[in-house]
């Protein structure tokens, strides 16, 4: 299963995305267990978490990354600032 992936945000990188038609997701400072059914791109506009892996990779991002979550990925979040982000599924 390929890895998460990060990367910067760029305002030519989110017209491609056409992130404003996404959906939006907050979160306050937590801990908890979730698996993707799909694979699911977000751009994350406030926050930080780090994702640990199944397999015990650890993956920081915060404000201002583009994350990828490929299908099939088991991993806990941590949410170290609260989070709100925009995210898209497929």
């Amino acid at each position: 299963m390929p890895g998460i992936k990060i990367e910067k945000a760029t305002p030519e990188k989110l017209r491609e995305l056409d992130v404003d038609r996404w959906g939006v997701w907050e979160c306050e400072v937590s801990r908890f267990d979730w698996e993707y059914d799909e694979k699911e791109t977000c751009w994350l506009f406030e926050g930080q978490a780090t994702v640990t892996t199944e397999g015990g990779e650890k993956v920081q991002f915060g404000e201002g990354d583009i994350v990828v979550f490929p299908k099939g990925l088991k991993c806990t979040w941590d949410v170290n600032k609260p989070v709100r982000k925009r995210f898209h599924f497929g």
